[in-house]
């Protein structure tokens, strides 16, 4: 990964354990050498700000092997490590959730999300203006993410980018209506534009730790009823 993965996260992170947890939260299990080498500190300074943050039950260490020798540890998030990153309002919002599905129906809360879809779009696309293309335009949409509370952040991968958020500050209210899921991938694919297909290939509620989108250009299709060039029609029919 590139400078531009976790720049803007890091600077929301000012102590050193605050760090921790960010690596651990958008990087997934990891040793304390790998830790430090990323932090610019040494294995060990690591290592006693893991044990500091395993004390408060933020942070879990296991052990996993991995080739020859001694089992490495690993640290990862507890369940109170990963509460550290807020889940907005999640009450709040879970409650009028119900509330709306209750009293006014399934379409009256559909129409909401409708309504909070076409907000978004129209603020993305604003965003947009003036992008010079699809890199441009995903790192735009990382940076707006960003700052939304997903602690979002895009690679290239060849012809291709990954946009991935590694929190999602709406995961309960998600998880009680699938809707603001769909509505998500919907306004990806319209703010990145007709250039880029948008396929989800990871999801917080499918059980995964993050969110991660693949963007791809899109290939020029075969014209329809295009044939093979005559030549090879006939190596084909007489095997040659």
């Amino acid at each position: 990964m590139t400078s531009h993965d976790l720049e803007n996260p890091l600077k929301q992170f000012n102590s050193a354990a605050d760090r921790v947890l960010l690596l651990l939260k958008t990087r997934g299990p990891q040793t304390a050498a790998s830790l430090g080498a990323t932090l610019g500190t040494t294995g060990e300074a690591a290592r006693q700000q893991l044990v500091r943050l395993a004390a408060e039950g933020l942070v879990t260490a296991s052990s996993e092997a991995r080739g020859v020798g001694r089992p490495s540890q690993v640290w990862s998030l507890s369940a109170e490590g990963q509460r550290r990153f807020p889940d907005t309002h999640a009450e709040l919002t879970v409650g009028l959730i119900h509330t709306i599905r209750e009293v006014l129906g399934e379409e009256a809360l559909s129409r909401l999300i409708d309504a909070r879809e076409a907000e978004t779009r129209v603020l993305y696309a604003n965003a947009m203006q003036g992008a010079a293309g699809p890199e441009e335009r995903v790192a735009r949409l990382a940076e707006i993410r960003s700052r939304e509370g997903y602690l979002a952040e895009w690679r290239r991968e060849g012809e291709e980018f990954m946009l991935i958020e590694n929190h999602c500050p709406i995961c309960a209210a998600a998880a009680t209506c699938q809707g603001f899921c769909a509505a998500e991938l919907s306004v990806f694919r319209d703010t990145l534009g007709p250039e880029v297909t948008v396929e989800r290939v990871e999801h917080i509620q499918a059980g995964a730790r993050r969110c991660a989108y693949r963007v791809a250009p899109v290939r020029a299709a075969k014209p329809a009823g295009a044939r093979c060039p005559a030549s090879t029609v006939d190596e084909a029919a007489t095997g040659e």
